[in-house]
């Protein structure tokens, strides 16, 4: 296990191996952060990249070693947001395409069309706290909101998928009741 402290001080005097032994435990992470903005893989790995290359430019400047990630996460986010900007308008030709999903995928695809009835905040907020599993405190830090804040307004995010679940549910039930 690298210890991030230790390594976050080597990379901040210039030790480019123990940066890259940072990223490289952060690789995993870095996607999912980026998954949630970014739809391709394609614009992931372009974010990750411009990210990583920022982060090694600016280590140096940053204040707190054990805030390495949260740290590395905003740049990240950051590099997303752009380059979701100026995807925006544009539509890919493979996402015209039927999207083929495995049979044992179902759930997943559940999970993500349930968060795309949500706006982008919401959706990227609760993706960040449940699939990414990063703590309301490391939310609070990334998103420089407080910690109270970020949990009223994952609170209001569940709120909404309820509402939208129940919904669901009540046009189920009217649809089945009346097709009798």
């Amino acid at each position: 296990m690298v210890n991030i402290t230790k390594e976050v001080k080597k990379a901040m005097k210039g030790n480019s191996s123990s940066f890259e032994k940072l990223i490289l435990s952060h690789k995993l992470m870095m996607y999912r952060v980026s998954r949630t903005i970014l739809s391709r893989d394609e614009d992931c790995a372009d974010a990750i990249q411009e990210a990583i290359l920022k982060a090694f430019q600016k280590i140096h400047t940053l204040r707190e070693p054990r805030y390495f990630k949260t740290w590395l996460i905003r740049i990240l986010l950051n590099e997303c947001h752009q380059i979701h900007r100026k995807r925006k308008n544009l539509i890919q030709m493979d996402e015209l395409a039927e999207p083929i999903s495995n049979e044992n995928g179902y759930d997943k695809i559940e999970v993500v069309q349930l968060l795309d009835i949500l706006p982008s905040e919401d959706k990227q907020l609760l993706r960040l706290y449940y699939i990414d599993d990063l703590s309301i405190h490391d939310l609070a830090i990334i998103l420089e909101l407080p910690e109270n804040t970020i949990k009223t307004r994952l609170r209001r995010s569940r709120e909404k998928i309820q509402k939208a679940l129940a919904k669901d549910e009540e046009v189920k039930t009217w649809k089945n009741g009346n097709s009798n």
